[in-house]
């Protein structure tokens, strides 16, 4: 049986701590991302990572987030990228070339994206501009931005910011000046946006 070839380059990403290694391959069905801030997460049920369980074996990765068709390690402030960066990318080549799986079979089973008809039309507008507009820019940079809850009333979108965003330094630059520019533009129910949980 023939294997096929795997390549895993890097990206740099806008936060320093945080490092995109691409694969030629799609990790994720289209349209999830899963964000591992701890070993302890990556065991989880529905979301269970055996790979994100293994980098966490590596003493600087802080946060894995696995996405599209690239992994983003957020590694501690005590060592730089050149001291770690080859040995990570080796170990991820080596993971695939020995066909380990990336998530537990239960996780892709209960993550498939289904457009919820109770979402309100205004809700509906603004997981479409995130889907369209933001997901493939932030992506390009190693994170994600997700829909997490609208208040009606107060016109304010929360969301949730993964991978290389969560952290970095310009998040909040590119949630004021970038997301919430572009929803209050497309959807004149939005009044602002702030990030849940940072």
């Amino acid at each position: 049986m023939l294997s096929r070839p795997i390549f895993v380059y890097t990206e740099l990403s806008p936060n320093p701590n945080s490092m995109k290694f691409v694969l030629n391959f799609e990790l994720v069905p289209d349209g999830l991302s899963f964000d591992y801030p701890s070993v302890e997460s990556t065991l989880l049920e529905g979301s269970a990572s055996p790979l994100a369980s293994d980098l966490f074996q590596f003493p600087h990765v802080q946060r894995v987030f696995i996405a599209s068709n690239f992994i983003t390690i957020t590694k501690d402030d005590a060592v730089a990228w050149e001291e770690v960066l080859r040995d990570t990318k080796q170990f991820i080549k080596i993971y695939f070339e020995e066909n380990h799986p990336v998530f537990a079979e239960k996780t892709i089973e209960k993550n498939t994206v289904i457009v919820d008809s109770r979402d309100s039309d205004t809700i509906q507008k603004i997981k479409a501009a995130l889907d369209t507009y933001v997901r493939p820019a932030v992506e390009s940079d190693g994170g994600a931005i997700n829909f997490h809850s609208f208040n009606e009333e107060s016109g304010v979108v929360k969301v949730l910011l993964q991978g290389s965003c969560s952290g970095c330094p310009s998040s909040t630059l590119t949630l004021k000046a970038g997301i919430e520019n572009l929803l209050t533009r497309m959807v004149p129910d939005v009044k602002e946006v702030v990030a849940e949980g940072v």
